[in-house]
């Protein structure tokens, strides 16, 4: 049997220091990334050289370069996360919601009596079910 392709998200470095794969893996994987000056910091590939080959997923997701080109490919993510993209997500996750009509709308700012007692907030809701 002829090796089979992989993709794996890496999602775990978030921050200097911090990685979960090994740099074999790495040396492996076509990498794609969100934004390499930030990714070379914070996630998987600061374990590598500064001008190891990335991809961005931008140019990917735009055509303008492939993203897997082979089935026995081994593609790797190497995602620091951004606000934007959280928020298009939570969006469009929202959207759909609103479709069904099976939510329950939650107001998630903390508004607490006193700064200093978060749990007051907890107690204050109780009251209120």
């Amino acid at each position: 049997m002829v090796g089979a392709g992989v993709h794996i998200n890496a999602i775990g470095g978030d921050c200097p220091g911090k990685t979960e794969l090994h740099r074999d893996i790495l040396m492996r994987s076509d990498i794609f990334v969100e934004y390499p000056p930030q990714t070379r910091i914070e996630g998987e590939i600061q374990a590598l050289d500064p001008d190891h080959s990335v991809t961005e997923l931008w140019q990917v997701i735009t055509g303008q370069v492939p993203g897997r080109s082979s089935e026995r490919q081994i593609t790797l993510f190497d995602s620091v996360g951004f606000a934007t993209e959280d928020f298009s997500a939570l969006r469009y996750v929202r959207d759909q919601l609103e479709r069904t009509g099976h939510y329950i709308e939650l107001d998630l700012l903390a508004d607490p009596d006193d700064p200093r007692d978060l749990f007051g907030m907890i107690n204050r809701a109780k009251g209120a079910l």
